[in-house]
């Protein structure tokens, strides 16, 4: 039997949870949209139906791969690259900025069969994160790399680029601008990007990712997320979700 439970997040969002299980109770499927600080009040009507219909076809993807006799570890990677490349979601094209207006993406994922690991920092140009966290994990006899040598790999491995205006989004770059002047701090030179953006009993499988991370205002050269292998639950984190598991 195939059993997964799997929970992805996309941080700084709002809390909404979707969940999906096997017919034959052979696997769940769990989402959950950020463990970040957006009061659901705060949200309209129209952005919480926009919020809830992403995670609805997230959470599609990863059914299909699983009803398709796809493993744990592809299912979690495909919702992520979901949420990769939904603007709504602190991950991928949504992620925030670092302190210096760049947009530096962290991944990790686990087999908890294995115990295998593998986990990126600092990627700027490849589109798909998680991805590249997993062929660290599959591909390579490192656990971790970081920055130039990060991305020079996911190139090495076939893995899609995209130029850093890709992830640009207004509402981020508004995002960062209102932090650093908060602080005091200088607001560097906007950079190139579009003007617009759109708003457990029986043995189990368990699959860990976290994907995605930028941090508000993040220190150059800080790593936003250190991947924490922990085999207790199957995780697919973009951003800030860790909070929710620990």
């Amino acid at each position: 039997m195939k059993t997964c439970l799997a929970a992805a997040a996309a941080a700084l969002t709002v809390a909404l949870a979707s969940p999906a299980l096997a017919q034959d109770g052979g696997w769940s499927l769990a989402i959950h949209g950020g463990a970040g600080v957006i009061e659901r009040g705060s949200l309209t009507p129209e952005q919480d139906a926009a919020y809830r219909a992403a995670l609805d076809r997230a959470l599609q993807v990863g059914v299909e791969v699983l009803d398709n006799g796809g493993s744990a570890l592809d299912a979690v990677e495909a919702v992520i690259q979901v949420l990769e490349d939904d603007p709504l979601f602190n991950a991928g094209r949504g992620a925030v900025f670092t302190a210096d207006g760049r947009i530096e993406h962290d991944a990790a994922i686990m087999d908890g069969t294995t115990l295998d690991a593998g986990a990126v920092a600092g990627l700027t140009r490849t589109r798909h994160p998680i991805s590249a966290a997993r062929a660290v994990m599959e591909d390579s006899p490192h656990v971790f790399l970081i920055g130039q040598g990060a991305e020079t790999f996911a190139r090495d491995q076939g893995l899609e680029e995209v130029e850093p205006a890709y992830f640009f989004t207004e509402r981020r770059w508004r995002g960062l601008v209102r932090q650093l002047e908060r602080e005091g701090l200088p607001v560097p030179a906007r950079p190139a990007g579009p003007r617009r953006a759109p708003w457990p009993r029986s043995p189990r499988h368990w699959t860990n990712a976290n994907s995605g991370l930028s941090a508000w205002s993040r220190w150059i050269a800080r790593d936003g997320w250190r991947p924490a292998p922990r085999p207790v639950a199957c995780r697919a984190n973009a951003g800030a979700g860790w909070a929710m598991y620990r």
